[in-house]
Order: C-alpha cells, then structure tokens, then sequence
C-alpha cells in the first residue's frame, strides 16, 4: 500500500466506529427535544409569565456552564465512558423529578438537575475526537448536529403523540423522556467503548478549572477567539429553541401541535444539512466558510422571524387554545387569569404568518445547524490531544453560558417590550458577529482542505 492510499484509508470517517456513539446521542437526545418545545407551555400551564419561562428556561444552561468544563476535565483525566454514564443518570433523575413535578419550584428543581449533569454532549464529541482526524473531524462531528436533528425530529412528533393518547398530560411526556434517558444509559454501558487509552490520559493538577485558566484558555489567540465566537452564535441561536414556542403561541396562536410541527420541520433541515450537505462543503471550502454562511444565514432568519406577521391560521380558536393551557375542557374567567401569556383573538386569521415563519425558520436551521460542529472541529484542529476534553468542556460551558443568558433576557424583552424585540436585537448582533468573523478568521487561524 502506498502512502497516498493509507493516508486516505485513514482520513476516510470509520462510520463503525462513531455509530454507536450516534445512536447513544441520539436517544438521549430524544428525551430533550421531547421537553424543549413544550417546556414554555408547561410552565404556563401553572401561571408563569414570560419573564417566569425565560428563567426557568435558563436554570438548565446555567447549571451546565459551571459542570459542563469539569465533566470535560475529568473525561481528559479518567476517560470517556465514566463520565458519560455519570451524566446520563443525572439526567434520568432530572427527568422524573418533572414528571412528579406539581408546582414551579419542583420544575425549577428539575431542570438544574438536569442542567448539573448535562455534560452528555461535551463528552460525546470527545469520544468522536478521540475516533477521527483533521480531516473528517468537521463530518464526525456533524453526526452530534445530525443527531440533534433527527432527535428533534422524531422527538416533537413523540410528545404529540403521548399528548394525543394521555389527554394533553404533561407529566406523562416527561416519564416519556425519562424512559429515553434510562434507554441511554443502557446503550452506553453494553455498547460504548472506551475510546481514550490510559497513556493518553491528561495529568491535571486540579479536577476543578478556575477563572484565572478559563481566562487563559480564551487568551489564546484563534482558540479564544472560536470559543468567543461559540458563546456570541450560541447566544443568537440558543434563544430559539426557548423562547421560539412561546414566540409562536404570542403571534401565531401555535399550540403544542404546531410547535411540534415547526420543530419537526427544523429537524429534517438539520438532518439535511448535517447529514450530507457539511461533508461536501468541508470538503470543497473547510471551516472557515461554513462559519461565515452560518452566521449570515442566522442573521437573515433571526430578522425575518422577528417581523413576522401576528396572524393565527384559519380554525384557530382562542377558547380552546386557553384550555389547552389551563389543560381544561373548559375555560372560566378564572382559567383565564391563570395563563400569563398573550394570545391572539379570533379576529384576521390566514395563512400569511405560518407560511411567513416556516420561510423564516429555514436560514435560521441552516445556519443554527453548522456552527456549533464546525467551531469545535476548528478548535480541535488548534488543540493538543490531551487538552481536547478540556477544550471541548470549555466550549460546551461557552454555549451554555449563552443559553443560561438568551432566555432571561430574551424573556424580559419579550415580557417588557414585546415578541419582535428579542429576535431583531440578535439578528442585528449576528451580523455584527459576521464582520468581526470575516476579519479574524483567516486560513492560517483555521485550516483549509489540501
């Protein structure tokens, strides 16, 4: 075998390798993307306003800033495998305390346990780094986005489904989530091998990273500036899967079925994009591109959803979307009061504001899709094997950080200024971000295919 042909065997992605951990994401997966589009619903449901849901929506990101960099250094140091099953079960736990949840506070506490343990996907894409090259890093880690857009998929479509036959009970899609959880954990432990040797394990000095070395980390010059980079798109495009369903219910009257619909229909983009279109163009333009055409594609989309038209569909009904959320065939004066969240009345319905965000939301899926995979493939490019972990974490703790922040103050914008505010501030910030990108950015910063 020459060494043009061995060079090329191994720079091919071994899709035996990565699946297990594909699938492992996926399912666990599954149990999230139940959630996320009903969340905002849930916690109407008992009174909270959208100041209330922001907030609520935030205690699950902002418990994975502060875990999310440990978890990631402890997988550097006693491996993959571990750390991942630790993870799972806190999120197992998190899910089944929602179930029983009767109150806001019980929810609150849910979340952050949720939130504690939520270092699955960090570590995730440390055993897909650990698995690949350079050269199809940028595709084995589309798998994780593509992951999340089947996961997000098939996950809206499964909480309908358990809302259809449970009677709209709530509580019911969360054990739904919990069971996806244990099926996880399961998977993780009959299937997944350890992928980080004990010789290539990092030594640290300290389990617990502190400011003065986060500081370090986002003084490296390109590394911090992808890390930076990661935390401002995550920002924009975090806010959207929280405050999207609450969005639409404002403006559109969407109940849980159509934010199902809407995020399955994000989903298969996700699932387009991520599952062949990012391998073509790694391939043929490298990171740097696909990071520049993700940032304008969510900028367009982020501004187009923000004017989009406040117009309910035809057959909406603002009584039975109330008892949707009051979860009561009927609705009284009182039930009224106890949903926080405006709705449209019956008045002006067609089809001119559904179509308008289904148009909207494909720029936003493409560009929300590519930049998260490809910022960690070109920071994984800069690092050294052992830091991976550690950088990975770090990068995870960024987006979390972002979608502790989006949502609160997504959320009092929305609860003080309106739906519009929220997604014209990021769509502008995103174009912003554009230019500053296109500056530093460069082919000796992140490379390019040969």
């Amino acid at each position: 075998m020459t060494p043009n042909i061995a060079e090329n065997a191994l720079d091919k992605l071994d899709f035996k390798r990565v699946l297990p951990i594909f699938v492992i994401v996926l399912v666990d997966l599954l149990g999230l993307s139940i959630i996320i589009p009903l969340l905002p619903l849930y916690a109407a449901s008992y009174g909270a306003n959208a100041l209330v849901i922001g907030i609520l929506s935030g205690v699950y990101p902002m418990m994975q800033f502060v875990s999310a960099p440990i978890l990631g250094q402890l997988s550097d140091r006693f491996g993959r495998r571990p750390v991942l099953i630790a993870s799972q079960i806190g999120t197992f736990i998190g899910f089944t305390l929602m179930g029983f949840a009767g109150s806001l506070p019980v929810l609150l506490l849910a979340r952050a346990i949720d939130g504690i343990s939520g270092g699955n996907i960090s570590t995730a894409q440390a055993v897909l780094t650990d698995s690949t090259t350079e050269k199809n890093r940028t595709q084995a880690l589309g798998l994780i986005g593509a992951a999340f857009g089947l996961g997000f998929t098939i996950g809206p479509v499964l909480a309908f489904l358990t809302l259809s036959v449970s009677g709209n009970n709530y509580h019911v899609v969360a054990f739904v989530a919990a069971a996806f959880s244990l099926l996880s954990i399961l998977l993780t432990v009959f299937l997944l091998p350890e992928s980080l040797p004990i010789e290539k394990r990092g030594k640290h000095q300290r389990t617990v990273p502190t400011l003065k070395q986060t500081l370090t980390v986002l003084g490296r010059p390109n590394i911090g500036f992808l890390l930076v980079l990661m935390f401002a798109q995550q920002f924009v495009f975090g806010g959207l899967e929280y405050l999207l369903p609450l969005f639409t219910l404002s403006r559109l009257g969407m109940s849980a079925s159509g934010n199902a619909i809407l995020f399955v229909f994000i989903g298969v983009i996700s699932v387009i994009v991520l599952g062949g279109l990012i391998r073509v163009w790694s391939a043929k333009h490298g990171d740097r591109w696909i990071i520049l055409l993700g940032l304008s594609t969510l900028a367009a989309g982020m501004i187009l959803t923000a004017v989009t038209p406040r117009q309910p569909a035809p057959g909406y009904s603002r009584q039975a979307l109330l008892a949707e959320l009051s979860q009561n065939k009927t609705v009284t004066a009182l039930d009224e009061q106890k949903v926080k969240v405006d709705v449209p009345d019956d008045t002006g319905n067609g089809w001119l504001g559904w179509a308008w965000i289904f148009v909207a939301i494909i720029p936003i899926a493409i560009g929300g899709s590519v930049l998260s995979p490809t910022i960690n493939s070109a920071i994984t490019k800069l690092a050294q094997p052992t830091e991976i972990g550690t950088l990975l974490g770090t990068s995870t703790s960024m987006s979390s950080a972002a979608n502790a922040l989006t949502p609160i103050i997504g959320g009092a914008l929305f609860y003080w200024f309106g739906s519009t505010l929220p997604f014209l501030i990021t769509g502008l910030f995103t174009l912003v971000l554009l230019g500053l990108a296109a500056r530093r950015i460069t082919a000796s910063s992140v490379p390019v295919p040969q």
